[in-house]
């Protein structure tokens, strides 16, 4: 069977590029790092890869907010062929910075077309950089693939800019894959088990189909037992909880 082949979109300011196609080639997929200026001249084609990945970092140095240049460009050179790649079955995963720059480009939670935006992300209520590891909780009804199987995560963030803030109308029709807890699950802990004060404890969502899936923390940092901040502590899993989200896009896409 051949590799699954997944593009890692670099720019200006990403720094977690490396890290990501690393934990794709752990699950078996065949990596590429692509710039963003390599896609809009057409030198490297979206079509020729079936999983596309915007990882962490502060693209273009997040000047005007964060993500927002690289959403621009995104929405207004590749927006047609983004929207081609998804209607054709390809994965889109956003982590962190991706996250926000998939929201500001208008392709989460909605399509590109859609009108105005449903929910954008802010600067975290604590009005500083929150770097630390959180509690998740994966919701049953959320038709995610990359979270197929899983219940809980726990992993780390790090940003400035991840308070998700919704249009309370639009926020009922959210597909809502990832919620902020506490260690027992309770997702209505408050600061800092929500890192950033994101309303109704959201740190990740999806589109309808669940092929295009963004989240705030990072599963790429923790997808081996040395990265969890207790494994000389605690007996810990060889693979890590970050992992499986990689796996299961990578066993999706090999069977689509």
């Amino acid at each position: 069977m051949s590799k699954v082949r997944t593009l890692i979109l670099r720019a200006p300011g990403t720094n977690c590029d490396a890290e990501t196609a690393f934990a794709f080639e752990r699950a078996g997929a065949l990596t590429s790092l692509v710039h963003a200026g390599q896609l809009i001249r057409r030198e490297q084609r979206l079509c020729d890869y079936q999983i596309a990945v915007i990882p962490g970092g502060f693209t273009y140095g997040d000047d005007i907010s964060a993500g927002k240049v690289l959403a621009n460009e995104l929405r207004l050179k590749l927006g047609e062929e983004i929207e081609r790649f998804v209607d054709n079955g390809g994965l889109i995963l956003g982590i962190c910075n991706g996250f926000q720059v998939l929201v500001k480009a208008g392709i989460l939670p909605a399509p590109l077309h859609t009108g105005r935006p449903m929910l954008t992300i802010i600067a975290n209520d604590s009005g500083r950089f929150e770097c630390r590891w959180v509690h998740l909780s994966v919701s049953k009804k959320s038709p995610c693939v990359f979270t197929t199987g899983i219940e809980r995560m726990y992993l780390p963030v790090a940003h400035a800019e991840g308070k998700v803030v919704a249009d309370p109308e639009a926020l009922p029709q959210l597909n809502v894959v990832l919620s902020y807890t506490d260690e027992l699950g309770n997702s209505n802990a408050g600061y800092p088990h929500n890192p950033n004060g994101s309303v109704a404890n959201i740190a990740g969502i999806c589109d309808a189909s669940g092929r295009v899936f963004a989240l705030m923390p990072h599963p790429e940092r923790c997808i081996r037992r040395t990265q969890h901040p207790q494994w000389t502590r605690q007996r810990t899993r060889p693979q890590q909880d970050g992992f499986q989200v990689f796996l299961n896009a990578v066993r999706w896409a090999q069977s689509s």
